[in-house]
């Protein structure tokens, strides 16, 4: 069947009510939260929506893509535009009115891929594929649930992994270790919203990841709590609780939600949002980064990343560029 969308407030009863009757399901949920896809696991159909979230997946055994070389071709921001948004964004800041914005764009693109095709051959921990709509192939998980433990692991700092030291160049550079140090304490006072005992087990630590031009390294954070008993009966609550993900966003997050509106100057729409599987309880989830879309026959690669104060523009643009990959060896 095709994918129901749903608002807030129904996506939350109908998660609270599969949870009610132990009914594994999925949910998708765009950024702004106003637009939700929840469905039981068994009855997700494969033509109309694939998805392998951390090996969970309803991808039918015999399906596969052509194998080809990869087209990939887009028209960067242009340098005006991108310009007068990040301008707006440090305005901002110096302000006062926000520490750290993530700022993103919309990218034509053009593959020999189709979005199924991207779906298939991509190698991400969460792959998420809609017909005619979208394809998402995620690196960042946003939070997980066993049992009364919630994680939440967000991921900021990228460079290219062939640079010479390119571990200890990221690792050292003092503007993307206070944006990740922003970001981390963001993550931790959003779970304390929902959860006690909130600690920081991994800081910064680096994970590679292959792209089709080659590796590049990212750093994330490991932050835990214990889940209070309420959330742990309400996960639909618990997401929309700490949605949208600080990692896409910024902080302080309010504020910052609409320095954002006004300098990005389009929708996001499913992109940076949060797609993830319930199941007997636990909860496995993905920011909805590393993420294509089509509108009109055009095809659209959205990518970004964290603006503060002391942010170099063309460092910032070129970063944008860099993220604009598809996973594939």
């Amino acid at each position: 069947m095709t994918p129901i969308y749903l608002n807030q407030e129904e996506a939350i009863r109908r998660m609270e009510a599969f949870a009610k009757e132990m009914t594994p399901f999925i949910f998708v949920i765009s950024y702004d939260k106003a637009k939700a896809i929840v469905e039981a696991l068994d009855a997700v159909d494969p033509k109309e929506m694939l998805f392998n979230f951390s090996g969970v997946s309803n991808v039918p055994s015999d399906l596969s893509a052509i194998r080809s070389n990869v087209e990939w071709q887009f028209t960067p921001p242009s340098r005006d535009s991108y310009h007068r948004s990040f301008k707006m964004v440090q305005d901002a800041e110096r302000a006062g009115n926000s520490y750290l914005v993530n700022l993103t764009c919309r990218v034509p693109l053009h593959t020999n891929l189709t979005l199924r095709d991207i779906f298939l051959r991509t190698t991400a921990r969460y792959r998420l594929w809609i017909r005619n709509k979208l394809v998402c192939f995620s690196p960042e998980i946003f939070v997980r649930v066993e049992k009364d433990r919630i994680c939440s692991y967000p991921m900021k700092g990228t460079i290219d992994a062939t640079l010479p030291q390119a571990q200890e160049l990221l690792l050292n550079n003092k503007k993307e270790a206070a944006e990740h140090a922003t970001i981390v304490d963001l993550i931790r006072n959003d779970l304390s919203m929902v959860a006690h005992h909130v600690t920081v087990n991994r800081y910064r630590y680096v994970e590679e990841i292959v792209t089709h031009r080659g590796a590049i390294l990212q750093t994330s954070s490991e932050i835990c709590g214990h889940l209070h008993p309420y959330y742990q009966e309400h996960p639909g609550e618990l997401i929309m609780e700490l949605l949208p993900a600080g990692s896409i966003t910024g902080a302080p997050k309010p504020k910052t939600l609409s320095i954002i509106q006004n300098a990005e100057g389009y929708d996001r729409g499913f992109y940076t949002g949060c797609m993830g599987i319930w199941k007997e309880g636990n909860i496995d989830s993905a920011v909805m980064i590393r993420f294509v879309d089509e509108e009109e026959d055009q095809l659209y690669y959205k990518a970004g990343g964290g603006i503060t104060a002391m942010s170099d523009e063309e460092s910032e643009y070129n970063e944008i560029i860099e993220k604009i990959y598809v996973p594939i060896c």
